[in-house]
């Protein structure tokens, strides 16, 4: 893990403000005043910052069943309401996983740990999100096969993996996409306007019976089974020798 980005994790401020630490010298590493910062910290390093001891905080991972009305973004950022408002003012600095749109609600990930969230919203993943889509009218049912070879939007090409009528104005939407504001933009397209988004499930994780405005704090197992790191592919065995005549 990168310097400021230990730092920061462990409470120090933005990653530019660590940056800053590190280059008046403020840091030491096993004993050496470091100022490069594309200084690395390894398992074992004893890091200090103005001599005293750096240590990270746990690993938070959680779910929060975000209202409407709240904005996804840093409350140092605004002054209307954000998630940050509805977790505990004791925890470490966590981020989002995964944006939900103010007038939008559901399920969102937020964690400190970084890899995780990687892992999490790298495209490569294709993790699948699925969400529950009111709108202003009757959906006409023949469109679902545009909506799943996708077209263009202001934010590029869209698509949705998987569209299931639940109701005449009632679908349930499934995408590995993120584009911003993808599903609203996409109904917008064909005239529909979507009065409620809610997203219900990330990957195999729901929602469930978790109430509006409550987060929950997944155990480690469940991270685990939610979100298992790729596993390495096996070194190729070697040739077996042909026997000599």
């Amino acid at each position: 893990m990168r310097l400021n980005q230990y730092l920061a994790r462990a409470g120090f401020g933005s990653r530019r403000a660590c940056e800053e630490l590190i280059k008046e010298g403020s840091v030491t590493i096993n004993g050496h005043r470091l100022r490069e910062l594309a200084t690395r910290v390894g398992p074992g390093d004893n890091v200090l910052v103005h001599g005293k001891p750096v240590k990270l905080p746990l690993p938070i991972v959680a779910i929060l069943h975000k209202p409407p009305g709240y904005l996804c973004t840093s409350p140092d950022s605004t002054t209307e309401r954000t998630i940050y408002d509805l977790l505990p003012a004791n925890w470490p600095r966590v981020v989002y996983v995964g944006r939900l749109d103010k007038d939008s609600e559901g399920l969102l990930i937020v964690t400190n740990d970084g890899d995780l969230s990687q892992r999490i919203t790298h495209p490569s993943h294709k993790l699948r999100k699925t969400y529950i889509v009111t709108l202003d009218r009757e959906f006409d049912f023949a469109l679902a096969l545009k909506f799943k070879k996708g077209f263009m939007i202001e934010e590029g090409m869209a698509r949705m993996d998987d569209i299931f009528r639940v109701g005449p104005r009632t679908l349930k939407v499934v995408l590995t996409q993120g584009l911003k504001r993808q599903i609203r933009q996409m109904f917008i397209k064909f005239g529909y306007e979507v009065k409620r988004l809610v997203r219900i499930q990330i990957g195999s994780l729901a929602i469930d019976k978790l109430p509006a405005g409550h987060h929950r704090v997944l155990t480690q197992d469940e991270v685990s089974r939610y979100f298992p790191a790729k596993a390495k592919k096996p070194a190729p065995r070697p040739a077996k020798k042909k026997p000599t005549a």
